[in-house]
């Protein structure tokens, strides 16, 4: 069925563009919200429509033209179409209304969504996908919906320049590699002055894959690292040049040095340098610390946030589940000579659950979950009577859901910060606060 001409009102969370079709909801993507578009449905739901844009009558103003030439075939992007200023108001506007159908956050709490200062190249961690075709072999990613590789030839606009520049070294290298087949991924991260590949290889002869690399490392650069992996995260193993990666973090107490935290490839890190600094900013400023405080940081990864913290607080104790982050916290404190932190691996909601029996409490707590939420932490967190949680969030639904479950134990949203980490792409970061009511305070 093709419809009349619609007119693309606005963004959803998804990256589709939102009309209506005989009073129906009908989610578009590629769209951008002005234009008028001519539709063919290709799903119709109980309470909503889809379809794809069979001709673009007249383009809404606020559409550019996207630079990559793999856009709206690869799965990745999905906003390169639309003017920044208005993916950042909407992104505002989607996390505005998600927090208060989930949480019941009134939307004057919802502050403005906080640019990257890049809108491309600010990437430090891509996954590139392979595939040895019969006309040569393809490196790039996903096309949408699909496990067809579509070939980045020119690289990822918004990869860091080290990321495609070692991409285009790679690429020259494995053209001579005996089993192209056995690669079906490379993932390649970058810190401030180092950049590591590791090598997801599914073939026998794990030696001679070693040995190949290690031959043609001198090639490679800016790669500082490589690894190989050949299952989860527990077979990666460095097989040449370094092994670690570093970044700064500022400054958050007059009379500290920058910090400088290191992680290893696997380890999770925000993919946005710029953005992650501008995080710790808004902790910071909203946690409002005068130095007597004990800080609890869940999910805490290699002391990212709470770390470069650590002068502007008593004590910090950290909670993460992967033994390899803590090991990079530990060394971070011993490299940035940091006395009064400790990191732990646990799981974190049976950690939270072991402080609150030992009779731990804690000022402050800063939360950064995965995808998923922290719903499985929640119940504990009461517990330790913090006064302030700052929670960090790649989610708004989950976030929304566990506001909904703190507000049951006392808290309530004072402000929640919208922030770009992943400019062109739908996806958005947020930095929560909240407060602990005063009547549950005073009991």
């Amino acid at each position: 069925m093709t419809s009349p001409v619609a007119i693309i009102d606005s963004l959803a969370f998804g990256g589709n563009g939102v009309c209506r079709i005989d009073g129906k909801v009908c989610f578009v993507p590629l769209s951008c919200p002005g234009d008028e578009v001519r539709l063919a449905v290709t799903a119709e739901k109980r309470s909503y429509l889809t379809a794809r844009i069979v001709e673009l009558v007249t383009p809404s103003p606020l559409r550019v033209p996207p630079p990559c030439p793999l856009f709206g075939t690869c799965g990745g992007c999905s906003w390169q179409h639309i003017a920044y200023s208005h993916q950042l108001a909407a992104k505002r506007s989607i996390h505005a209304e998600t927090l208060w159908r989930g949480g019941r956050v009134p939307g004057e709490r919802v502050g403005e969504a906080v640019a990257s200062p890049r809108e491309y190249g600010y990437r430090n961690r891509v996954q590139f996908k392979l595939h040895a075709a019969p006309d040569g072999l393809k490196i790039g990613f996903f096309r949408n919906a699909s496990h067809f590789v579509e070939d980045a030839a020119q690289g990822c606009p918004i990869a860091a320049p080290a990321i495609n520049e070692a991409l285009s070294n790679l690429r020259s290298v494995l053209a001579s590699f005996a089993e192209p087949a056995a690669i079906p991924q490379i993932n390649i991260e970058c810190g401030d002055d180092e950049a590591v590949a590791t090598i997801n290889y599914i073939g026998n002869d794990h030696d001679a894959v070693a040995r190949f690399f290690q031959g043609c490392f001198h090639e490679l650069a800016p790669l500082t690292g490589i690894f190989l992996q050949s299952g989860r995260k527990s077979t990666l193993r460095k097989i040449c040049g370094d092994g670690y990666l570093a970044y700064s973090m500022p400054a958050t107490a007059p009379d500290s040095p920058p910090a400088t935290l290191t992680f290893r490839p696997g380890g999770f890190s925000q993919v946005n340098g710029s953005q992650n600094r501008a995080i710790l900013e808004i902790v910071r400023r909203m946690a409002a610390f005068r130095g007597h405080e004990h800080l609890l940081d869940l999910y805490c990864g290699n002391g990212n946030f709470s770390l470069p913290l650590a002068g502007c607080v008593a004590g910090i104790t950290g909670l993460e589940g992967y033994g390899d982050s803590i090991s990079a916290a530990r060394d971070n404190c011993r490299l940035n000579g940091v006395s009064n932190a400790e990191y732990l691996c646990t799981d974190a909601a049976e950690g939270v659950a072991r402080l609150a029996a030992a009779g731990r409490r804690f000022d402050t707590v800063i939360l950064d979950p995965p995808r998923t939420g922290a719903a499985e932490a929640m119940t504990g967190l009461s517990g330790l009577k913090p006064d302030t949680i700052i929670y960090i969030s790649c989610d708004s639904s989950t976030l929304a859901r566990d506001c909904g479950l703190l507000a049951r134990q006392g808290y309530h949203v004072a402000e929640s910060v919208p922030l770009d980490m992943f400019p062109q792409t739908f996806h958005l970061e947020s930095v929560t606060l909240l407060h602990r009511e005063q009547s549950e305070v005073a009991a």
